[in-house]
């Protein structure tokens, strides 16, 4: 599969491409500094701005599938004006856990040991994902992490959900920049969350 990944210098992105290209999918790795991104087979990197959708359109047209892992700084309707213009079918988003819910109706960002200064950016995943819940004409998913994404080992496990917050038996809820990257991969090759938000930790 020919995928288009935004933000690949990135934590999440990087791992994403990584776990992509290791697959045998063709990756074209999106980022203002295509220097950062690792040089491996399957990849070739780009420079490119999601803030514009022309330019943005004319990189990614071709694709089967464009992943996200951009910052909220770029609204959802710019990002789906270059996906609909390059005449791509799917978008998978790298969300935030903020808007899973911990009970009936409350959400993690409502919990009241939610950082204060972590909602601006909670938000801005919030914002994005209410947008894509209005978008019928791209096959959108939102892929909400654990509460805790880190830098750690590839296990190759985790356990799944959809709208609610998963924890461990201890009540945590983590995994790491590259088990996400698998479920993401997973979830790209699977199609399982068509117009849907999913959510993973261990």
């Amino acid at each position: 599969m020919k995928i288009a990944v935004l933000g690949a210098s990135g934590r999440a992105g990087s791992e994403i491409v990584k776990e992509a290209a290791a697959r045998g999918h063709e990756v074209l790795a999106i980022a203002r500094n295509p220097e950062k991104i690792a040089a491996a087979p399957g990849v070739t990197a780009e420079a490119g701005d999601a803030a514009d959708p022309e330019a943005l359109a004319a990189l990614i047209a071709g694709s089967h599938a464009v992943i996200s892992a951009l910052h909220f700084d770029v609204p959802a309707e710019t990002l789906l004006s270059a996906i609909r213009k390059a005449g791509v079918s799917r978008l998978l988003v790298t969300g935030g856990a903020a808007s899973l819910e911990v009970a009936p109706g409350k959400r993690l960002i409502d919990s009241p040991d939610f950082p204060e200064e972590w909602k601006p950016f909670a938000m801005g995943g919030i914002t994005f994902l209410d947008a894509l819940r209005k978008t019928d004409d791209v096959d959108w998913t939102f892929f909400s992490p654990a509460a805790l994404i880190f830098e750690g080992p590839r296990t190759g496990s985790y356990r799944p959900g959809t709208d609610q917050l998963v924890t461990d038996e201890a009540g945590e809820s983590k995994i790491s920049f590259a088990d996400y990257a698998i479920a993401m991969v997973d979830e790209l090759e699977a199609h399982n969350h068509s117009h849907a938000r999913f959510t993973a930790a261990y």
